[in-house]
């Protein structure tokens, strides 16, 4: 069975995951990357390379689908299969890069605890909102990210490439999942990505925002099942 390396989003620990390991361990070993270590987007991917097997099956969630991405630039001989969630090929926008700054910003001048409070379920779907839990599990995940790993990851995120480029060369099965409602990934840069990797799934979550892995695990646990099949 090919090993499978998990890679978490911006702000994200193992626990963004937690969900679909028991779907996916009995289909092959899981690793799942350090996004605390490099200051760039590449030289994270260097690192979690270097820690990985030698040929893996790849997931990425929002920024981990950046670094996802930024692997396949580096080492595309490695990955045997790849997915992609609530990610994006494309490079930040300038309004993108403002509003990161200002969270950042926010989060030195009013608290990080505060700021991880305030922002528990920013991202999730409307109907969503409010949940115990799922709040609770954003709070300890940007706990362990902290402040000094949460400014180094903007800063990464920020710089990152253009991967629009990469998608037409990549060849492996690759399977895209995304919530219809996510307000970060909106599912049209899904669909972009979809149309420019030949071969590639396309899987939209309904009522769904973007942190999918835990509001709608039953639909990351199917598709990515599956594409482990493929």
């Amino acid at each position: 069975m090919t090993p499978i390396v998990l890679v978490p989003g911006l702000l994200c620990s193992e626990e963004i995951f937690a969900p679909q390991l028991p779907a996916l361990w009995p289909r092959g070993a899981v690793q799942i990357a350090n996004t605390l270590e490099g200051e760039t987007l590449p030289e994270m991917a260097s690192l979690i390379l270097a820690a990985a097997p030698p040929r893996f099956a790849l997931v990425g969630v929002s920024m981990g689908g950046y670094l996802a991405l930024e692997i396949m630039r580096q080492a595309p001989e490695r990955v045997a299969k790849l997915a992609l969630v609530c990610t994006s090929a494309r490079p930040d926008t300038p309004e993108q890069t403002a509003a990161r700054r200002k969270m950042l910003d926010q989060a030195r001048a009013v608290g990080f605890e505060r700021l991880l409070a305030l922002g528990a379920d920013a991202l999730t779907h409307p109907s969503r909102k409010g949940e115990p839990e799922l709040n609770a599990i954003s709070i300890r995940m940007g706990r362990a990210v902290g402040l000094e790993g949460f400014a180094r990851q903007i800063e990464a995120v920020i710089a990152r490439a253009d991967s629009r480029p990469l998608l037409s060369e990549i060849k492996v099965p690759t399977v895209i999942v995304v919530g219809d409602a996510d307000p970060l990934t909106p599912a049209v840069l899904s669909e972009e990505m979809a149309a420019a990797i030949p071969g590639a799934k396309l899987v939209v979550a309904e009522q769904c925002g973007h942190v999918i892995t835990l509001e709608r695990p039953e639909v990351v646990n199917s598709a990515l099942v599956q594409w482990l099949q493929h």
